[in-house]
C-alpha cells in the first residue's frame, strides 16, 4: 500500500470512529435530558394543566429535533455508503421530522408563556432559537426545491456549498439554543451544588459534544 492509500485507511478508520462517538454523545444527550425532565423536572405532557410539564416538551422536542435528528440527518447523507437517492431521501425525512419536532417545541413554549403570562423573546435564548428556525425552514424550503425537485446541474452545483456550510452553521446555531436555554433555566431554578445542577450540566456537555463530533464527521466523510 502506498502513502495514499495508506493515509486514506488511517482517515476511514478515524472519520468512522468520529462517527460512533457522535451517536453515542447524541444518546447519552437524549437519556440525560429524560432523566432530569423526569425524574427532577415531573414529566413531559404538552396538553397538561401543569404549566411545568407543558414546558418540559419544549427543550426536549427542540433538541431531538434541531439538533440530534438535525445531526443524525447529516450523518446519514455524508457517512453511510449507500445510493445517492437513498441518502437524500434520508437526508430529506430525518430534517422534515426535525422541523415538525421544532415546530411542536416553539409552540410549547409559548403556550407555556400564556399559561404563566410570561413576556414572550425577551431573552438571548429566545432570539437565537427564534433566528434558528427560521432559517431552519428556509434551508429546508431551498434543499427542497433544489435537490429533491428537477433543477438545472449549474443551480444545484452553487447551491450545494452554501447548502453544506448553512446546514453545519445552522447545527452550531441550534447548540447554542440548546446551552443558553439551560443556562437559562439553571439561573431561573436558581441552582448551585446540587445533583440535578451536575446533570444538566453533563447534560449541556453531551449536546455540545454530539455537535463537534457530528462536524468532524462531515468533515471528513469523504474518507468513510
Amino acid at each position: 500500500m502506498d502513502n495514499y492509500g495508506y493515509e486514506r485507511a488511517s482517515f476511514r478508520r478515524s472519520a468512522s470512529r468520529l462517527t460512533v462517538a457522535a451517536h453515542l454523545f447524541g444518546i447519552l444527550a437524549i437519556v440525560l435530558m429524560l432523566i432530569w425532565l423526569l425524574h427532577y423536572r415531573g414529566g413531559i405532557e404538552y396538553g397538561s394543566y401543569n404549566s411545568d410539564r407543558v414546558f418540559n416538551a419544549h427543550p426536549f422536542f427542540m433538541f431531538c429535533g434541531f439538533v440530534f435528528l438535525a445531526g443524525e440527518a447529516m450523518m446519514a447523507y455524508k457517512t453511510i455508503r449507500s445510493e445517492h437517492k437513498v441518502q437524500k431521501f434520508f437526508h430529506g425525512i430525518l430534517h422534515l421530522t426535525a422541523l415538525c419536532l421544532g415546530v411542536a417545541g416553539i409552540c410549547a413554549v409559548f403556550k407555556y408563556h400564556d399559561m404563566v403570562n410570561v413576556e414572550d423573546m425577551y431573552s438571548l435564548h429566545s432570539w437565537i432559537g427564534l433566528t434558528t428556525f427560521v432559517l431552519f425552514c428556509l434551508q429546508w424550503l431551498l434543499g427542497v426545491s433544489a435537490f429533491l425537485f428537477p433543477s438545472s446541474a449549474i443551480t444545484r452545483a452553487k447551491m450545494l456549498p452554501w447548502h453544506i456550510c448553512g446546514g453545519r452553521a445552522l447545527l452550531y446555531m441550534a447548540i447554542c439554543a440548546a446551552l443558553t436555554g439551560l443556562i437559562e433555566k439553571f439561573t431561573f431554578m436558581k441552582l448551585a451544588h446540587q445533583r440535578e445542577a451536575r446533570l444538566i450540566n453533563f447534560t449541556g456537555l453531551s449536546i455540545l459534544l454530539f455537535g463537534i463530533f457530528v462536524d468532524l464527521s462531515v468533515a471528513l466523510a469523504r474518507y468513510v
